[in-house]
């Protein structure tokens, strides 16, 4: 962390503000959450994400690195003892392989500096701004937990999601409420029909 004070304090004396990387690793996600088409973890996983202020891109795996890979490097092998890589980050196909999932959200930098900026006023002329008052040099370290418990409330909701699913298909192959019958030529009804 020197490293990481010194450039703080750096940036700091400079009046200006630094954005960054976080880097989240979930373990132990379950392999088989999501959907290959409309829900797929890592689209939900980005929305998530995204929705958090100051966020400005999100990558999973390898990410914008594995545009510029061949496809022989990108690959995640298969082996006797598991992946040989987690380029994928844990989601293959939109859905959770059971290798650690990885995402990685860009924060930009905080907007309200110390330095004079440059804007219009109400009639539209140039003018320069100072913001005064005690300024944050980044949003890393309040960020963290607030992208953690987001990567935490996705998974959990796409838990409940394959929990209801396999519900439903249970209730399915045991004659339940709705069958797949109830949901032909439903057209553009988003509810079953009922005989």
């Amino acid at each position: 962390m020197p490293l990481w004070e010194e450039r703080i304090q750096a940036v700091r004396s400079q009046g200006d503000t630094l954005g960054g990387i976080v880097e989240i690793e979930a373990l132990g996600v379950p392999a088989g959450l999501g959907e290959p088409v409309l829900d797929k973890l890592d689209a939900r996983l980005a929305y998530a994400l995204m929705g958090v202020g100051a966020v400005k891109a999100v990558e999973i795996g390898a990410g914008m690195r594995a545009a510029r890979l061949l496809g022989s490097e990108n690959n995640d092998p298969i082996l006797p003892n598991g992946f040989a890589s987690n380029n994928a980050g844990g989601v293959l196909g939109g859905v959770s392989s059971g290798q650690p999932l990885v995402v990685r959200a860009a924060i930009k930098p905080i907007p309200s500096i110390a330095k004079p900026q440059r804007t219009v006023d109400r009639q539209g002329r140039e003018v320069e701004l100072t913001i005064g008052g005690r300024h944050d040099i980044c949003a890393i370290p309040r960020i963290v937990p607030v992208l953690k418990a987001m990567v935490c409330l996705t998974l959990a909701d796409m838990a409940l999601l394959q929990r209801a699913v396999r519900a439903y298909a249970r209730s399915v192959s045991a004659g339940g409420l709705f069958t797949s019958k109830d949901f032909a030529d439903a057209g553009d009804r988003t509810s079953p029909r009922r005989s």
